[in-house]
């Protein structure tokens, strides 16, 4: 199967070899069916315009906002650590700084964010990652029985159950959204 349609970075939106990649990223979709979760392809959802935060992909999904997953690298000390936080909330820097013990905690540049995950700003999924990089996940994500995330690309998220997340991601459960405390 061939595809005219391509990702503003010229990856398309259908892989070359007869598999369908159903709007994610190639290279998420195969993370996919390497995990066992091939099934979630056939859920995700493309959209002609980008879902690029998490206001915009919850409007076009039609849920809470807080449905949404966020997957937003920092670097503490200097090494990468992705947070998946849900949308309605904003990261607490200095809880993320101590569930870690590290002297510092910034938001990782593109260039990080790209270097680590494969993906661009915006198309981060929660796993499925160049890298193995460090993952925590804040529990307000449990609060709901499905969650959506980027599938590898700013037009496309697939569903997904929070434990389900948490699992595949390798994350650790915390409390760091700004006022969790």
């Amino acid at each position: 199967m061939t595809t005219s349609a391509a990702d503003a970075d010229g990856t398309p939106a259908a892989e070359t070899d007869g598999t369908a990649s159903f709007g994610a990223h190639p290279r998420f979709a195969e993370a996919l069916r390497g995990l066992g979760l091939g099934e979630l392809l056939a859920r995700t959802r493309r959209f002609p315009d980008a879902t690029r935060t998490a206001a915009e992909a919850a409007a076009a999904i039609g849920c809470e906002l807080s449905q949404i997953c966020k997957s937003l690298v920092f670097a503490a000390d200097g090494e990468p650590v992705l947070v998946l936080m849900d949308g309605a909330s904003r990261v607490d820097v200095t809880a993320v700084r101590e569930v870690l013990g590290a002297g510092k905690v910034t938001r990782a540049d593109a260039g990080v964010v790209r270097e680590t995950t494969g993906y661009a700003i915006g198309g981060v999924p929660p796993f499925g990652h160049r890298t193995r990089t460090r993952v925590l996940a804040d529990r307000s994500l449990l609060q709901h029985d499905v969650v959506w995330a980027a599938a590898g690309d700013p037009h496309a998220v697939f569903p997904i159950a929070p434990q389900d997340l948490v699992t595949h991601a390798g994350a650790t459960l915390v409390d760091v959204r700004e006022g969790a405390s």
